[in-house]
């Protein structure tokens, strides 16, 4: 395949895509050797957890941005652009940019993969390349790199960091991490390196204990979010975005910076500046729509549940009214808990299927509301609710909430223009 164009490199990626999830770094070692070890050229951020890494990694880069640094920023999956996945000072990557990276990475691919078929690198892998590839480029000063996928083998896990976090522990993605809590923690635990600071977010006691005694086997100073800041929301820091969660995130993220102080400017003034600027869509994202609001939402898995139904609680208080619902998610274990939420607190739900081969179908998604939903249940998409007509009851003055997967989101953006060009379903799981 001659990759001519942008619309060439898309299938060659997908093609990566399709062969699946490789866990494990040492591919990623071989290709990172083969580039010239560029993950060592930038001190780097390295942030892990169920849920609230990727906003906890915006809110440290918008601390670190706001003291005047270069910062790259490398999360995953995307909305509704590749490039969104790796940002220097929050530009992402253009898609010259990923035209030129693949053309660069594909024939060393090639060749590690002459060596033995298991050392082709993955999609996440070529992406991962690429972030750190701009990083050092892009002359950045510091790099935050979200986890894709549990810790340990996660691709990302070639980089020596300067500082580690963990933000959260709920139970997803079981069968690739485990079915306890402990079992995850000690997944995601193995980003700490020996005598690099971790910092702890809200954690699950039997979590925390797995990474504490990980942290001690390898001589990590540990700093807690709970023992820092106690349990009392009141006295945990706000951001710019909306939540109690996001508050656990933004004392996180504060942690975070207080132990990068004494490397560069972060003081009380610069971090709470940094929090209150930070950007982060589908995160409990508010925006006018007519005569209601529309609220994106990216809760997706049991935790995220536990969030969504205290948000929905404050916004029903809030609006004196329940809200119109959006829910499609991905695999019926996460389904299960958000269905039971969504039922609890909606005016009317509209059932969609996202463009993810693990979606579940309007079937499922209706048996798992059962006779617990007395209201309105539609079974639509996207296109027809958020097209132009935006038929979904934007006049009605209720808010409507759509939620149950951050794919969801990406789409439902999409169609909103929320986004320069074409969505890109097809290249965002993983």
């Amino acid at each position: 395949m001659e990759l001519s164009d942008y619309s060439a490199v898309q299938d060659y990626l997908f093609g990566l895509k399709t062969k699946g999830v490789k866990f494990g770094i040492d591919r990623m070692r071989l290709l990172a050797a083969e580039i010239g070890h560029p993950e060592r050229a930038v001190p780097i951020i390295h942030i892990a957890g169920t849920n609230g890494k990727g906003s906890t990694a915006a809110m440290i880069e918008s601390i670190l941005r706001t003291a005047g640094l270069r910062v790259g920023l490398y999360t995953s999956p995307h909305l509704v652009r590749l490039g969104e996945r790796v940002q220097v000072n929050r530009e992402p990557l253009s898609e010259s940019d990923i035209l030129g990276y693949t053309r660069e990475l594909r024939g060393i691919a090639e060749r590690l993969g002459e060596t033995g078929a298991d050392n082709h690198p993955s999609f996440f892998e070529f992406m991962t390349a690429m972030a750190f590839l701009q990083f050092k480029r892009g002359n950045c000063d510091v790099g935050v790199v979200e986890v894709g996928l549990g810790g340990e083998l996660d691709a990302t896990n070639i980089v020596a960091p300067m500082i580690t976090a963990i933000t959260s522990i709920g139970l997803d993605h079981c069968e690739m991490l485990g079915y306890s809590f402990g079992e995850i923690a000690a997944a995601k635990a193995g980003i700490l390196k020996p005598n690099i600071p971790v910092v702890l977010g809200r954690l699950p006691p039997e979590a925390e204990a797995v990474v504490r005694l990980r942290a001690k086997q390898l001589g990590c100073p540990v700093i807690s979010v709970r023992a820092e800041f106690g349990e009392d929301l009141r006295a945990y820091p706000e951001s710019g975005l909306e939540g109690d969660f996001q508050q656990w995130n933004a004392a996180t993220a504060t942690l975070i910076a207080r132990q990068l102080a004494p490397k560069w400017n972060l003081g009380t003034s610069v971090i709470s500046r940094g929090l209150a600027a930070t950007t982060w869509p589908a995160r409990w994202q508010r925006m006018e729509r007519g005569e209601g609001a529309l609220i994106l939402d990216a809760s997706h898995n049991p935790e995220g549940a536990l969030s969504l139904a205290y948000n929905l609680t404050k916004l029903v208080e809030d609006d004196g009214q329940k809200p119109i619902i959006v829910v499609g998610v991905l695999g019926l274990a996460r389904a299960e808990t958000l269905m039971a939420v969504v039922a609890r607190f909606a005016h009317e739900i509209h059932l969609v299927v996202p463009r993810q081969k693990r979606a579940c179908s309007y079937e499922e998604l209706a048996g798992l509301l059962g006779s617990r939903f007395e209201g309105k249940v539609h079974h639509t998409s996207v296109v027809t609710l958020f097209g132009v007509e935006n038929p979904v009851g934007f006049q009605s003055g209720r808010t409507v909430v759509v939620t149950g997967s951050i794919y969801l989101a990406g789409e439902v953006m999409a169609e909103l223009g929320q986004s320069a060009g074409l969505a890109e379903p097809h290249l965002q799981d993983f």
